[in-house]
């Protein structure tokens, strides 16, 4: 079956894994979902991540999850722009997540970035999801 929104589907998976105090869980691999877990990883909200290849063509993303004083990292994770209402901003525009403690995940012209390193750069684009 194909997924809508395979984005939104990683995250909830991520969601509802620290929810349950997994210490790792799996999603299907991409490269959008790549890039994502790779500013994640970046930011400190999660440990890692690796690729492992199921069979020829089809690979699998283990996200290991990051916990501290055995409470979850990430205190929530939305998805901004969805398949039926896609959200772009300037990076004028662009709020800060929770006054600046969290950050908000964006597609811009020169990649997957968070929103820091998208005002350094001085890019707008597609916010993609909030993580506090």
């Amino acid at each position: 079956m194909a997924l809508s929104d395979p984005l939104g589907d990683m995250l909830t998976r991520i969601r509802n894994g620290q929810r349950a105090r997994m210490a790792s869980v799996d999603s299907p691999a991409s490269k959008l979902r790549t890039n994502v877990l790779e500013v994640l990883k970046r930011e400190g909200y999660i440990r890692g991540y690796s690729q492992q290849e199921l069979r020829p063509g089809v690979s699998q993303l283990k996200i290991e999850l990051k916990y501290h004083e055995g409470e979850p990292v990430i205190k929530q994770i939305t998805r901004v722009s969805k398949p039926g209402r896609r959200v772009y901003s300037k990076i004028g525009d662009l709020p800060k997540v929770f006054n600046g403690l969290g950050i908000a995940i964006l597609s811009t012209p020169r990649g997957v970035m968070s929103d820091n390193e998208a005002r350094v750069a001085n890019v707008g684009g597609e916010v993609l999801c909030r993580v506090f």
